[in-house]
């Protein structure tokens, strides 16, 4: 059926230029002659030899430069100088065939008038489709919300031609807003730039507006977080088009319009990427992640699969995230070697064998148990899973020719209070200890990632989709935050550029009230916090820290070439008696004498200090904000 409109359309076309020439070359005869049709026809003139050339060649050149394969209801610019050049290439046409052929007797003017007539007409039959689709559109878009552009640069303008080719508009984009101000009154495709952003209040106002749109890729979070306010007094809903950091990812294209995320409010600057170096130390390499089926791991896989690597070696025990993460990869990257591999890091013989099976030249370790409060209750799981598998994994990569082994860290290493801190500060120092043979290994240390599985973001939508009560551990709780894909990056360019024995730290900007997220976002779901959705203070539970930290007084970060990446100094490897003494932590954690091992663990990282219950809030600050008195104790920060 299809094929079938598509031909129609093209005879449609084919049978509208052959009037057109007809009816071109009859009115160019009668406007030379004045309409004198006694002057025509007593006049011996070849206008029958024109009229026939002109109807065979005029659709076979049409069909060559493509004026029969175009979509005109989206006709523009380039397609009318498109049928200005068909046209012009066929009159040179006639004018050497008639005269190198000899066929004298054509005036002139003919040729020329018949020229001018035929752009006409055959510019008309293929921008009808287009003039009608616009007064058609025009008519839906008057029913649209109407819409303010902020940013009336590249962007804005592409976005506005976008808008307009919808079929079914959902915006009717009245204006444009725009920080310059020598483009105050400038009209874009007959949309006016109003003004700055300064008066977007009154604007929405004054032009009843629905939606606001920023068409700023590069706006930055305290910019967003302005308009956020100003759209969320006025009632207006904000969109954006994707970051800049989305678009060079390849992550977005510019038309796609979205809600502002809790991310765009952080404003986090795009992560300058060192394509080069990716592509050298990735591409036609053996590439092998751990935890690839987590948030941080699935995210790695994607970036990693984009530079081209030999082969992609997925390890995870999850095995429906695993699923799900290859089915998206034969989509995406069809061609890609990928071996999803269901395995457990603490099982030594199923190592080897993959090892010995892959051969991977590049590890990144992103398997780990990261939630504090359940690794308090699992003390020897923590253990078992973050230090020991770790040993095992750096022992066994070391074995078979590794070149690179990238170990991801947290900020809760840093004076660690929670078995989960305390057991990837070890991991650090564990890392640190092995940098000495030919496999290269180092450790990158960064905060909170926006959106982790089991994260706070998700936790905080979901309560607000249930209604409330929004549950936060402490009024003054502060966290680091950084986005999933930027964090990754930047492991990335650590991981390929490091030259072996660094611990590095990630730029994490400022750290971030937990309680001014929540309420960021309950204002995102078009509530209001403390009257449509209340906010709980449940304390802070076991290993918790009210503010977390990036490095401690002992180390000091040193610049790299990327901003965003410093080395710490300090990090201290294990000596040979706390080799001795994790032996002792793996004798105790593999047969559960939780004391025994935590007393192990404590030798080893004499910083871990477990903060007591006199020290913990619950005894000082009420339970209660809002207007509820109830009490949870849910959420993870």
């Amino acid at each position: 059926m299809a094929a079938f409109m598509k031909n129609r359309r093209r005879l449609l076309l084919v049978l509208g230029d052959l009037f057109s020439i007809l009816l071109a070359n009859a009115l160019a005869i009668a406007l030379r002659f004045d309409f004198d049709w006694s002057a025509i026809t007593t006049r011996e003139y070849r206008t029958l030899d024109l009229l026939i050339m002109d109807l065979l060649i005029t659709p076979a050149i049409f069909y060559y430069i493509g004026l029969y394969q175009g979509y005109w209801k989206y006709a523009g610019l380039t397609d009318s100088l498109r049928v200005a050049r068909a046209v012009c290439y066929r009159t040179i046409a006639l004018i050497v065939i008639f005269y190198g052929f000899g066929l004298f007797g054509l005036p002139r003017a003919v040729v020329i008038i018949s020229t001018l007539l035929l752009l006409l007409f055959s510019g008309i039959l293929r921008l009808a489709p287009r003039f009608h689709f616009e007064i058609a559109s025009s008519r839906k878009k008057r029913a649209a919300p109407r819409t303010l552009i902020v940013g009336a640069g590249d962007t804005g303008e592409a976005l506005l031609r976008e808008l307009r080719k919808s079929p079914q508009p959902d915006y009717n984009p009245i204006g444009f807003l725009d920080r310059n101000p020598e483009m105050a009154g400038v009209k874009i495709h007959g949309v006016p730039v109003l003004g700055a952003v300064d008066g977007l209040e009154q604007l929405i106002a004054a032009y009843g507006v629905r939606e606001v749109i920023l068409a700023v890729p590069s706006a930055s979070g305290e910019e967003m977080r302005r308009i956020f306010e100003i759209c969320g007094r006025s009632g207006a809903h904000l969109r954006t088009v994707p970051t800049r950091g989305e678009l060079e990812r390849g992550a977005a294209r510019i038309n796609q319009i979205r809600l502002v995320e809790l991310e765009d409010l952080l404003g986090r600057d795009v992560v300058t990427l060192d394509h080069d170096a990716l592509r050298r130390g990735l591409r036609g390499r053996r590439v092998l992640i751990t935890g690839a089926a987590g948030s941080i791991g699935r995210e790695m896989v994607r970036q990693v699969a984009a530079y081209g690597p030999e082969e992609l070696i997925l390890l995870d025990r999850n095995e429906n995230n695993m699923f799900y993460l290859e089915a998206e990869l034969r989509e995406t990257h069809p061609l890609l070697s990928i071996r999803p591999l269901v395995a457990d890091v603490l099982d030594r013989s199923r190592l080897e064998s993959i090892f010995r099976q892959y051969k991977p030249e590049i590890l990144f370790h992103a398997a780990a148990y990261k939630h504090v409060p359940l690794m308090e209750h699992n003390p020897v799981e923590a253990i078992k899973n973050n230090v020991l598998a770790t040993w095992r994994l750096a022992e066994t990569a070391v074995a078979h020719g590794v070149q690179r082994f990238i170990y991801i860290s947290t900020d809760k290493a840093v004076r660690p209070t929670s078995i989960m801190g305390a057991t990837k500060r070890l991991g650090e120092r564990l890392v640190k200890s092995l940098g000495d043979g030919a496999t290269r290994f180092m450790s990158v240390r960064f905060g909170n990632v926006l959106g982790s599985d089991g994260s706070v973001i998700p936790t905080f939508r979901r309560q607000i989709a249930a209604g409330g009560p929004v549950t936060v551990t402490h009024p003054e709780a502060t966290r680091y935050f950084m986005t999933i894909p930027e964090a990754v990056q930047l492991v990335l360019i650590a991981g390929v550029t490091g030259e072996g024995g660094e611990t590095f730290l990630l730029q994490m900007g400022q750290p971030v009230r937990v309680l001014d997220l929540a309420r960021n976002l309950i204002e995102m779901s078009g509530l209001g916090a403390d009257q449509d959705i209340e906010i709980v203070f449940t304390g802070l539970r076991p290993g918790e820290k009210l503010h977390e930290e990036l490095r401690n007084e002992s180390e000091a970060a040193l610049p790299t070439s990327n901003d965003k990446i410093t080395i710490l100094t300090g990090v201290a490897p294990l000596g040979e008696p706390e080799w001795r003494d994790l032996l002792g932590l793996e004798s105790a954690a593999l047969e559960c004498r939780v004391e025994e091992a935590l007393m192990a663990l404590r030798q080893m990282v004499p910083d871990y200090v477990t903060p007591s219950p006199q020290g913990r809030p619950e005894a000082a600050i009420p339970m209660v904000v809002g207007f509820g008195a109830r009490r949870r104790a849910d959420v993870p920060l």
